[in-house]
């Protein structure tokens, strides 16, 4: 019998993998062009057109780059577009998002406790966010108040902050800060895919017309790539948070979501007067280091769970599980050999929230995490670390044997 979870797993890790690849080389080369372009200096002698030009060392050999103003006289033979990365990263995530939280909606995506969701209307309001997202943030941009750069920056943060409270109360907290990043990273690969390399298409265009380009062009790309350049950094905080309960699950999650933002400023403002040449303003790092001690005491321990409570509803695939031949020795298992650190308070020493804020204190938590616990405990030996509550090999054979059973039956009702 083909094992899906198995499959769905190592397509997760691949396409995960795939992700901070190409993440990498988009960060990569956005951070590259944005250092270049604030450290290029103005040569003695130029050719027309050419703003300014940096010489740079690596791998043993010397580079001479130019940035022209507007676009070169002509089209050079050979041009190559940076865009991939941005929609290779794009791609890949939306994957996931889709791999993970909406074919795992109801594990995932949906907690009954905050909005109680069927999978249709909850997938429809993260597809709905997204894009809306991208709509909103166009026309603000492309409106008489975008054209103030401050004005537009402050409200755009204004806006970002609302999302972050509107997503923790549809979601659960690791599905919202993820949307959150999502919602941001939609923004950024729209801004490369509708904006800016569209407008140097336009700028191509002319040159190989022979037409003299218009400089708004450049100027408008500029700008989207300034707001790309500031959203980096929170944008990998919040994808990273899924594993960091810490940061997702507490009342307070809205907050730590919306002070990394302000991180993400203080940080890339340094390093871009630093790319300048310019006077490095050391402030930021105070103010960084003390918005990551604001995060830290908002996710302070606060009793809150993020699961089910004992007694409620159980969503169609958790309930199958349940129902499932097995399942009241698995969750004696579960309970026995898990819940120390699994729990509201966990009981292990050094642990001050349960590890991805999963509570494995009830039966109906334990339905709810099966094909976390057949992966973690069952087909591998990963829980619990370094088996320091002594599961046994029979249990882990009941652990599977309950959940391939739950597979071959029928769906409860």
């Amino acid at each position: 019998m083909l094992d899906w979870t198995f499959v769905l797993e190592w397509g997760g890790f691949a396409l995960r993998w795939l992700h901070v690849v190409t993440a990498i080389a988009w960060i990569g080369s956005s951070f590259y062009f944005i250092a270049l372009d604030l450290g290029l200096h103005p040569e003695a002698v130029a050719a027309a057109g050419v703003k300014g030009a940096a010489w740079q060392v690596h791998g043993g050999g010397f580079y001479h780059i130019r940035k022209y103003l507007v676009a070169p006289a002509e089209l050079p033979a050979q041009l190559t577009w940076f865009k991939w990365e941005s929609y290779a990263t794009w791609l890949s995530g939306f994957a996931m998002l889709v791999l993970v939280y909406y074919l795992g909606a109801e594990f995932y995506l949906i907690d009954p406790a905050i909005a109680d969701l069927t999978v249709w209307q909850a997938v429809a309001i993260s597809l709905g966010s997204l894009g809306f997202g991208w709509l909103a943030y166009d026309a603000i941009c492309r409106s008489a108040f975008g054209r103030d750069n401050t004005r537009l920056m402050l409200g755009l943060y204004v806006i970002l902050v609302g999302v972050a409270w509107g997503y923790t109360q549809v979601f659960t907290g690791r599905a919202a800060l993820l949307h959150l990043g999502a919602f941001t990273a939609t923004i950024m690969s729209a801004n490369v895919f509708l904006v800016i390399i569209p407008n140097q298409r336009v700028v191509v265009a002319d040159l190989i017309a022979g037409r003299v380009p218009d400089p708004k062009y450049g100027i408008i790309a500029k700008q989207r790539s300034t707001h790309n350049n500031y959203l980096t950094l929170p944008v990998v905080f919040l994808m990273l948070s899924n594993h960091y309960p810490l940061a997702f699950a507490s009342d307070w999650n809205w907050l730590v979501a919306s002070l990394v933002f302000l991180m993400g400023v203080t940080i890339r403002h340094w390093f871009n007067r630093r790319h300048a040449h310019l006077p490095a303003p050391w402030w930021t790092w105070a103010a960084t280091l003390a918005l990551g001690a604001l995060m830290v005491w908002l996710s302070l321990p606060d009793g809150r769970g993020e699961e089910l409570q004992e007694g409620a509803a159980l969503p169609p695939a958790a309930a199958r599980f349940a129902a499932a031949e097995g399942f009241d020795e698995v969750a004696g298992i579960v309970l026995g050999r898990c819940s120390m650190c699994h729990a509201s308070e966990p009981g292990y020493p050094g642990i001050g929230r349960a590890p991805k804020a999963v509570a494995l204190e009830t039966p109906e938590q334990v339905a709810r995490q099966a094909q976390r616990i057949y992966v973690q405990a069952g087909i591998t030996d990963a829980m619990p670390p370094a088996n320091l509550s002594f599961m046994e090999p029979a249990e882990r054979a009941a652990i599977i044997a309950w959940y391939r059973s739950a597979l071959r039956g029928p769906a409860p009702g």
